[in-house]
C-alpha cells in the first residue's frame, strides 16, 4: 500500500509571524510560473487570506483558475487548503475528490520557524491518485515550492 501522505518541511530565518504572512501574502512569488493549468500564461497568482477564500492564477487575459479552496486560516500557526487538481492535472471540481494541504509554522526560535508542510488523504482523488502523489513529491512539487519560498527570505538578507 501506497503513503497517501506527502510531508516536507524547511527552515526560514525569519519569525513565525513573518513566515506565515510572506507564505500567504506572497504565494505567486514562489509558486512557479509553469504549475499552470491554463491556456493562457499567469499574470499572478492570489491567496485569498480566510476561510472560504481560494488560491487562483489569474491568466494575462483575464481568467481566473481557482485550483484550492482555503479549509483554515490561523495566523501564524497554519494555514490548510484543498488541492483540487486531479490525477490527469485538471482541474477537480468534486470536493470529495479533493486531497488538504496542511502547512503550520513552528517557532524554533524568535526569528527562526520550521515550516512543516503536510499534503493528505491523497487518495481522494480516486483512481490515480498515485500520480498526484508522485508530482508532488517529486523534486519539481513541494520541495521546488518550499525551496523557492525559503529564498524570499534569503532575498531579503541580501546586501544591494
Amino acid at each position: 500500500m501506497t503513503d497517501t501522505t506527502v510531508q516536507r518541511h524547511i527552515v526560514v530565518h525569519a519569525p513565525a509571524e513573518r513566515a506565515f504572512e510572506v507564505f500567504t501574502a506572497r504565494f505567486g512569488d514562489f509558486k512557479p510560473p509553469e504549475h499552470n493549468l491554463m491556456d493562457v500564461s499567469i499574470a499572478e497568482t492570489v491567496f485569498e487570506p480566510r476561510v472560504g477564500g481560494h488560491i487562483y492564477d489569474r491568466g494575462t487575459d483575464g481568467s481566473v483558475c481557482r485550483w484550492a479552496r482555503i479549509l483554515a486560516y490561523e495566523p501564524p500557526d497554519r494555514v490548510v487548503f484543498s488541492w483540487d487538481i486531479g490525477p490527469t492535472w485538471q482541474l477537480e471540481t468534486d470536493p470529495e475528490k479533493a486531497s488538504e494541504v496542511e502547512v503550520r509554522f513552528v517557532a524554533e526560535t524568535p526569528d527562526r520557524t520550521r515550516v512543516e508542510l503536510e499534503h493528505r488523504n491523497l487518495d481522494r482523488h480516486g483512481p490515480g491518485w498515485e500520480n498526484v502523489r508522485a508530482g508532488v513529491d517529486d523534486d519539481a512539487g513541494w520541495p521546488l515550492y518550499l525551496h523557492r519560498f525559503a529564498a524570499l527570505f534569503a532575498e531579503a538578507t541580501r546586501l544591494p
